[in-house]
């Protein structure tokens, strides 16, 4: 089967509660390190989710089996690129900090098997998130972003110099490189974000502009 085959077998759709077990796992799958220290999400996390903002919750499906997952909330950021915690951005684990009158939906997390990564599963729920917005009108999407190799280079670099790096193609970076391929935009950068070992707390702000937005 070729790749392109497989990648159209790939179903995106919004999270029901009977998938809620298997994010569980997909989550300790896509991030073992940090699930080694129980960062990862917890049924009755995900369960707020789809509770608060079912439409902003999707999974991958490919052949019956959940490859990958996003969470969203919509929020209103004054000022619009205020510094902040993943914490304050969702209000927690549950979304307490979901605003149905904002307009940036937030990426609070997005989560690939490491089996299937060759599919197109990122890209689909990217895509995804995209459609939303411009459903819902809403002005942008925003996140704060891991800097996946971030931890190989911090005695030599400051995060900052670091991106700058990256976006020059002189530094790999996974994660920055596959969001701005997909239109997103470097703002700053976020210190203290969260507990992650290999982006050293440390997160990039980034923003995609939804070209269809109408102002209210």
């Amino acid at each position: 089967m070729s790749d392109q085959t497989r990648k159209s077998k790939v179903i995106i759709r919004n999270m029901t509660k009977e998938d809620i077990p298997k994010i569980v796992e997909l989550q300790k799958a896509a991030f073992p390190y940090m699930a080694a220290e129980g960062v990862y999400w917890k049924p009755e996390q995900l369960e707020a989710h789809l509770k608060v903002f079912p439409e902003g919750q999707f999974v991958a499906d490919y052949n019956g089996k959940i490859v990958g997952s996003c969470s969203s909330l919509i929020v209103k950021f004054n000022p619009e690129y205020k510094e902040h915690t993943w914490k304050e951005a969702c209000g927690d684990s549950i979304f307490s900090a979901h605003n149905p009158k904002g307009d940036s939906l937030y990426g609070a997390d997005i989560s690939t098997h490491p089996d299937n990564r060759r599919l197109g599963v990122a890209t689909k729920i990217y895509d995804a998130r995209k459609a939303l917005a411009i459903k819902l009108n809403l002005r942008r999407i925003i996140a704060g972003a891991r800097l996946f190799n971030y931890c190989e280079f911090a005695k030599e670099l400051s995060p900052l110099e670091y991106v700058q790096k990256v976006l020059k193609h002189e530094i790999r970076e996974p994660v920055l490189e596959f969001q701005v391929k997909n239109g997103f935009k470097f703002i700053k950068i976020l210190n203290d974000y969260m507990k992650d070992p290999r982006s050293l707390n440390h997160a990039t702000f980034i923003e995609w502009i939804n070209p269809n937005y109408k102002a209210k």
